[in-house]
């Protein structure tokens, strides 16, 4: 509801990559950072400022900026998540489909363009996929923290 709202305050402020603080924490900070999963080469986490409930992103670990610099290893393990979190969302949302992509550059989208990551949005017939772009408003029936939890155990696999 903070995010909804537009409290300042309720959102912390990431100084730097937001990509490479979230890793760096400690995994008993995951739940602050949203991190859901950690691998060897790439780890998921939920997006804080999500297009629907349960949006994730799986991220390379290396601060990498395009898919040319990451390793093959790294875009095994990076998609290799993304088929977990669709896994994981289908088991806990039961979404009718998703949106899946790489926006790749300030030019194609990406919000934070120097760190890759893998979008990963559950959608629903009749969802209000269109609110984002037409009224710049999101529609998000959960909190963060609860869809964290609910998907913290949530089989990927």
């Amino acid at each position: 509801m903070a995010y909804v709202a537009g409290a300042s305050d309720a959102i912390p402020v990431a100084t730097g990559c937001i990509f490479c603080t979230a890793l760096a924490a400690s995994p008993a900070h995951d739940r602050e950072h949203l991190v859901l999963r950690r691998g060897e080469r790439a780890y998921l986490i939920l997006n804080r400022y999500p297009y629907t409930s349960g949006h994730l992103m799986a991220v390379v670990n290396r601060h990498v900026s395009s898919l040319a610099e990451a390793t093959r290893d790294e875009l095994a393990d990076t998609m290799a998540l993304t088929g977990d979190a669709t896994r994981m969302l289908g088991r806990v949302y039961r979404p009718d489909g998703f949106n899946i992509g790489i926006n790749q550059g300030r030019a194609a989208g990406a919000g934070i363009e120097g760190h890759l990551h893998v979008h990963v949005v559950p959608r629903w017939a009749g969802d209000c996929n269109f609110m984002p772009v037409l009224g710049e408003v999101r529609v998000l029936p959960e909190a963060l923290e609860v869809t964290w939890a609910r998907l913290r155990e949530a089989p990927g696999d």
